[in-house]
């Protein structure tokens, strides 16, 4: 399981660049429409979405609760997708779906992380990025009427902190690999 973690390190940090990049745009494009913010959003979900379902399925014979990642990257297609098929979606629902999708990612992400401490230290990266995820849902389903500037501003930081997280994260996994080559000889 570690080996095939610390093979995979790349995605984590495409994962955390591909966060950044959308909260980079979120926080330097606030005058965007809302119908933009659903398209960069839906991006977004529907690319990360994507990578954790290759990854969970490229895990399922190393990793005991590789369903976990795949259900976090179903659960991301399926929001990215309800975002492209409802372009007019209000102020309101859009906000749903993504405090629905930051937190059932959160869910999963800690399960990721709870399965990973039996072999890793440094697994509360992954708690963390998705102990944030949670607050964020969380937040807004309670505030939803913060105003569209706020949650635009609020989501770019989230997804900078985040993919800031993913970062470190993979680049722990790719020194890890260095370790596991030495204890696992492999043919990479």
């Amino acid at each position: 399981m570690l080996e095939k973690f610390t093979q995979n390190w790349w995605m984590y940090v495409v994962r955390g660049l591909v966060a950044i990049a959308f909260g980079i745009l979120a926080l330097t494009q606030p005058e965007q429409t809302l119908l933009a913010l659903v398209l960069v959003f839906g991006i977004y979900a529907l690319v990360d979405g994507i990578f954790a379902i290759i990854f969970g399925l490229a895990s399922m014979r190393h990793f005991d609760r590789w369903w976990a990642v795949l259900l976090q990257g179903i659960a991301g297609v399926i929001i990215g997708l309800l975002t492209f098929f409802w372009p007019g979606i209000t102020a309101l629902v859009l906000l749903y779906l993504i405090g629905a999708w930051a937190f059932i990612t959160g869910i999963f992400e800690i399960v990721t992380a709870i399965e990973l401490r039996r072999v890793i230290t440094g697994e509360w990266m992954m708690i963390f990025g998705g102990l944030l995820s949670i607050v964020f849902g969380v937040l807004l389903f309670v505030f939803p009427i913060a105003g569209a500037a706020s949650v635009i501003w609020v989501i770019g930081i989230y997804a900078i902190v985040f993919g800031i997280v993913e970062i470190v994260f993979g680049f722990r996994m790719y020194g890890l690999r260095r370790e596991v080559k030495k204890v696992i000889p492999t043919s990479i």
